[in-house]
């Protein structure tokens, strides 16, 4: 199977309605159209709506979930590798926009702070492609929870923040160039 390619839908699964952000399930026998899969997660066409489905459950697709960062590169140790976040957050994407967040330039601040218990706090600043994004809050928690599976992570804190305001001119050159802007 690959990507664009028309799949049915094979057990019950919650889906996120895209841009809205509500849930929605898609029954066993859906007709979807497979159009993105990055990140761990899948942009479905179901009727003329995106939907977006988490990589665990790739296999009401038929599909293989990716592995995530954590998972491949296996930390030991107390120590919280800041690169392992950066990774970690380039598996968020925009369901609509093929780059993931980081690229796009939407983490404004990543910080860690070591906890008395040696665990570690993270605080991440992000903003939005656009203010009214219906899927904000969803990015938001997925980024939260992406990073709350770094181990020795006890504790994270996202912040939508909107100043200054995001311009196409804080992706990467490898973004620009992946939606033709280059």
């Amino acid at each position: 199977m690959k990507m664009g390619d028309i799949t049915i839908i094979k057990r019950e699964v919650t889906g996120v309605l895209i841009p809205y952000g509500s849930e929605i399930e898609l029954m066993p026998g859906t007709e979807v159209l497979v159009t993105q899969a990055l990140g761990g997660s899948f942009t479905l066409n179901v009727n003329g709506n995106l939907v977006r489905i988490e990589g665990k459950d790739a296999d009401a697709i038929g599909r293989e979930p990716i592995k995530s960062p954590v998972e491949l590169f296996k930390p030991t140790g107390e120590e919280v590798s800041e690169d392992l976040l950066w990774e970690q957050l380039k598996t968020c994407y925009d369901p609509e926009i093929p780059v993931n967040i980081v690229d796009l330039g939407l983490i404004y601040e990543l910080a860690k702070t070591k906890q008395s218990d040696g665990s570690y706090h993270i605080g991440i600043q992000m903003t939005l492609t656009a203010p009214g994004c219906g899927m904000g809050p969803v990015i938001a928690a997925e980024v939260e929870k992406k990073i709350l599976e770094v181990p020795n992570v006890s504790k994270v804190d996202v912040v939508l923040v909107f100043d200054p305001a995001w311009n196409s001119e804080m992706m990467t050159d490898e973004a620009r160039l992946e939606l033709g802007l280059l």
